[in-house]
């Protein structure tokens, strides 16, 4: 079974492009980039040749004479002389980048050459990009891979490509979902969430009907990520990392959910973790969601990097590394109990991060003012606060109304509540999150 990824739609207008260059496909572990370049390779290659670095270190000599197209096609025919290249014909598909970054310094040639197209792939764990990027600037197109988004999980469950599209006709319009429409969509998003994107996992939720065996995936992933700090964290303490890491989920349990050095271990600090934090982010493990200095534009900037949220890259696995008990109770109950904000949080942390959004909270010292999430639209900076109920929303209403705060006109709210709009706050139910930067889009705001 093939799930289907938005990533196929941007393949095919990549290799459409008359002057495409080489392309890298980025992404955490287990996201689905090999399949997917797999799949799009078949359908759209007459000759495919793939080298995997990890599991063919052979592989790892074949610019050891140059680097022009002619040396390094030379000695992977010599490594494996079935291997054919058929000029303007052939897909060559680097996979397991990490392991062999030196390749990316032939990316200039390829484009220069032109009868090859050429994929590189890797985790980002262990790569050093920055080494990638110097190597290749100028002479490549970048692409982000992550975990499905919720769209995608909907099209795996068998709705049309237009289910995004009929929410937010009724977003713009105001007019509220019918109660079973209500019903459905916010079951299959609490199942979304439980689940995460991980493909493996959604595919053997989609072949059962059930939960069964996704956990056993999702704590599998967490163990190849423990074993891959371990052994790409390089000069950092992976000691470190990995007390980052566990401490994800005991943090967004609490009610203050900003990210505290000294609760990792004790005499903990910043100057000890931050380059651990940011080497989760590069990773795609994490998303961080820094504090704003000041609720107003630009954004960029507007930020203090000694304060932070911490969200799980998918929210999947973050139910994965709770205890045994409150996972279980999860999947059976649908009990969310302390977790509940925890869990509706990270879900927006993560839409926005798939929607390529940077995430930005707010919270006022020495006062309740506290606002989830701050988005940009044309013209506007946009509270965003996320409920696991119902309930009223004051510190929205205090930034809509006040006048220090003059980049604000509307807010967002996301809640287990049907759509309506009602003196410039917008509610919106949880499970068209995945759409707020269309709407915003749309509004022209």
């Amino acid at each position: 079974m093939y799930i289907e990824r938005e990533a196929d739609r941007f393949l095919v207008e990549w290799k459409s492009d008359p002057h495409h260059m080489p392309l890298i496909i980025k992404g955490a572990r287990q996201v689905g980039k090999t399949e997917t370049i797999r799949t799009f390779a078949k359908n759209n290659y007459k000759n495919i040749i793939e080298i995997n670095f990890a599991l063919e270190s052979k592989y790892k000599t074949i610019c050891s004479s140059g680097y022009t197209v002619d040396e390094i096609i030379k000695n992977i025919s010599r490594i494996d002389p079935s291997k054919e290249f058929i000029p303007y014909k052939t897909l060559i598909f680097f996979d397991e980048l990490q392991e062999y970054p030196e390749i990316a310094t032939s990316l200039k040639a390829f484009r220069e050459d032109g009868r090859y197209d050429v994929i590189l792939s890797g985790s980002l764990l262990g790569i050093n990009y920055n080494r990638i990027e110097s190597n290749s600037v100028g002479n490549k197109t970048e692409y982000d891979m992550k975990s499905l988004n919720f769209k995608e999980f909907l099209l795996a469950k068998g709705y049309e490509e237009g289910i995004s599209g009929y929410f937010l006709d009724k977003m713009l319009k105001g007019e509220a979902l019918s109660d079973s429409e209500m019903a459905s969509f916010s079951e299959l998003y609490l199942d979304y969430a439980v689940l995460g994107g991980m493909p493996a996992v959604v595919k053997k939720y989609i072949e059962t009907g059930t939960f069964s065996k996704t956990l056993d995936i999702q704590r599998e992933i967490l163990t190849d990520y423990r074993e891959d700090i371990r052994k790409y964290a390089g000069g950092l303490d992976q000691a470190r990392i990995t007390r980052v890491f566990d401490s994800i989920p005991v943090q967004l349990s609490k009610e203050n959910k900003k990210f505290q050095i000294s609760k990792i271990a004790h005499g903990a600090r910043f100057r000890d973790y931050g380059g651990c934090i940011e080497w989760l982010s590069d990773a795609g493990i994490i998303n961080i969601c820094y504090c704003m200095n000041f609720p107003e534009l630009p954004l960029k900037g507007n930020y203090d990097e000694s304060k932070y949220k911490v969200y799980m890259a998918d929210t999947g696995l973050l139910v994965a590394s709770l205890d045994d008990y409150a996972s279980e109770d999860l999947r059976a109950n649908k009990n969310l109990g302390v977790y509940k904000g925890a869990l509706y949080e990270n879900m927006m942390a993560e839409n926005l991060s798939k929607l390529s959004q940077p995430v930005y909270y707010y919270k006022k010292e020495d006062s309740t003012l506290e606002e989830d999430f701050l988005l940009r639209s044309r013209n506007s900076l946009v509270p965003i606060e996320v409920k696991a109920g119902s309930n009223r929303s004051r510190s929205l209403r205090k930034l809509i109304d006040s006048d220090k705060y003059s980049d604000i006109h509307f807010g967002i709210k996301f809640a287990d509540s049907n759509i309506s709009h009602s003196d410039s706050i917008y509610t919106f139910p949880h499970f068209t999150e995945f759409i707020v930067k269309d709407f915003l889009e749309a509004t022209e705001c």
